[in-house]
């Protein structure tokens, strides 16, 4: 007989707890401890749940399982303190996070899924495809095996690495109202950004959910050619369709889209480009993130050099477009999305 599957208890949001203590014959006041215990105390075994009964604890044991993340490597910028992690899940599967220190706080950049299907072109993260989604609990730990290793708040989270989060809708929706919790690390929705490639009718979807997170839509082309180009999603949903989305996400939530624009030499980052982005996006409430792409060793792809892209940069601010180069942080590790993923497993299977 086949031994059945323990539940994800750190997926469990509190009053959902509560009903499973209730379904054991338990207080539901147990289910506030033991949320404690995992989303506050950031426990990673029932054994540590000192307050609960042995009983409890082993009934716990038995039946619901805190998913395993290991760190399986580290490193640590020499010029600015980033730090990338490697961690390896219950099932061997890795994911990458990045810890930056900023003035204003920490900031993690954590992933949604076990690789990625979008096929972005310049994106390390998706070379291998999708092998899975992250659950809930995966996710918030990446952020808790962070503070515990670095013993620093977080106080910032971008779901930025690998993986398309409104891919994963549900997990990624349970995700921001567990790390919003106030019985949680409570973390503001305004310090939650989320970054998409436009998956059009889960944008409609989360305008819904009236979060007020930061939605960041990777644009990376002002045409729909060009996006066609740098982005397989395109070929389904227009850039036309995917910015009136975007639209609505701002009329529904009044938080302003930041939009992502990975400057490729010779692509997407000439005097073309830069009309139709100033057209774009002239009359619109958003700041543009201008991001020198991170070179991947599988394509071509080059960065301008910071002239080039400082010059990209003055065009757009004369049409009173709020833009920014991105800090460049990480740069002599391996920073950019899936890259430590991707060199680890081409390492093992060499």
């Amino acid at each position: 007989m086949q031994e059945q599957a323990k539940k994800d208890i750190a997926s469990f949001g509190l009053q959902e707890l509560k009903k499973e203590m209730e379904g054991m014959g338990e207080k539901t006041f147990r289910a506030d401890q033991i949320y404690q215990w995992i989303h506050q105390k950031l426990a990673d075994d029932f054994s540590e749940m000192t307050n609960l009964p042995a009983a409890l604890r082993e009934k716990l044991d038995a039946g619901y399982e805190i998913r395993k993340m290991e760190m399986a490597r580290r490193q640590v910028s020499r010029t600015d303190g980033t730090n990338k992690f490697l961690f390896s899940l219950t099932d061997g599967s890795m994911v990458e996070s990045v810890l930056m220190r900023y003035k204003h706080g920490n900031s993690v950049c954590i992933s949604s899924q076990v690789g990625c299907r979008m096929g972005c072109r310049f994106c390390a993260s998706t070379l291998g495809g999708l092998e899975r989604n992250l659950t809930a609990s995966e996710m918030l730990r990446q952020i808790y095996r962070i503070q515990k290793i670095s013993k620093e708040r977080v106080s910032n989270v971008v779901v930025m690495g690998s993986g398309e989060p409104l891919d994963n809708y549900e997990n990624f929706v349970r995700f921001v109202r567990m790390l919003s919790d106030k019985d949680g690390l409570n973390i503001s929705q305004r310090n939650i950004t989320a970054s998409t490639c436009g998956i059009v009718p889960n944008i409609y979807r989360l305008a819904e959910e009236k979060f007020q997170i930061t939605l960041a839509l990777s644009l990376h082309g002002a045409s729909q050619e060009k996006r066609r180009e740098l982005l397989p999603v395109a070929n389904k949903y227009a850039l036309d369709e995917v910015i009136r989305a975007c639209d609505d996400y701002f009329t529904a939530t009044g938080r302003r889209i930041t939009f992502e624009y990975s400057l490729v030499h010779g692509v997407n980052d000439m005097e073309e480009d830069a009309a139709s982005l100033i057209s774009l996006l002239e009359k619109r409430n958003c700041h543009l993130n201008l991001i020198p792409v991170n070179p991947v060793r599988e394509t071509n792809y080059r960065r301008p050099d910071k002239k080039s892209a400082n010059n990209f940069k003055n065009k757009l601010e004369k049409h009173g477009i709020n833009v920014t180069i991105r800090r460049e942080l990480g740069s002599d590790i391996d920073g950019a999305c899936g890259q430590l993923r991707r060199r680890t497993m081409i390492s093992e299977n060499s």
